[in-house]
């Protein structure tokens, strides 16, 4: 099975604050996840990066807030959308 992008949207939040999504189906799951998707949510603001959750190869599920990385426990789609668009929240609240 060839990958099989599931979402790609991108949300402006202010003049300089943007939400990127992308979700793909992926035949296997990627080094250090357990799980057929690879994805991507990120909230820029002011040109860097305040907010990301991904599954880059290698290091599995895991979202970056500022400066600091944390492991994440995926879930489902549902949830880590549920979860990014929380966490986002608490960014836009702290503004």
């Amino acid at each position: 099975m060839k990958a099989r992008l599931l979402l790609r949207e991108r949300h402006s939040l202010t003049e300089t604050a943007f939400i990127e999504a992308v979700i793909w189906r992926v035949s296997r799951p990627v080094s250090g996840s357990d799980h057929d998707y690879k994805y991507s949510l990120v909230l820029v603001a002011e040109g860097v990066c305040v907010l990301r959750y991904d599954n880059e190869a290698g290091k599995g599920d895991h979202k970056h807030v500022a400066d600091r990385e944390v492991i994440y426990r995926f879930i489902d789609l549902a949830t880590l959308q549920t979860d990014f668009w929380n966490d986002v929240e608490t960014w836009r609240t702290a503004q």
